[in-house]
């Protein structure tokens, strides 16, 4: 699965993929509809469990969309920083391989 989109729009593209409206997934997820479109106009932030239930609801990778999750959650974040965003990111991944190590160390 090739995640371009924002979560919320990749959740609103497998309802309609399975053409089921916001209500009948809902329910489906034992989640509140307004939960739900809130999650798909990325105003909510869906929980760890939440991404496990649309993982399997939707037949769809749970890497791929907590990786779509996670991603979308640092692009809010820099994408105000047009002139630094890029190297933002960059020393980001070295910070994340450097605490991992560190972590190992403890």
């Amino acid at each position: 699965m090739v995640i371009d989109k924002t979560f919320g729009e990749t959740v609103k593209k497998l309802c309609e993929e399975k053409k089921m409206t916001l209500r009948e997934v809902a329910k489906a997820l034992d989640i509140d509809t307004s939960m739900l479109g809130k999650i798909e106009k990325n105003n909510r932030k869906p929980t760890k469990m939440l991404i496990e239930k649309f993982s399997r609801f939707f037949n769809v990778s749970d890497k791929d969309l907590t990786i779509s999750f996670l991603s979308d959650t640092v692009a809010f974040q820099v994408m105000d920083e047009e002139d630094y965003a890029s190297e933002v990111l960059k020393v980001a991944e070295k910070k994340v391989k450097y605490l991992k190590k560190q972590r190992k160390l403890s």
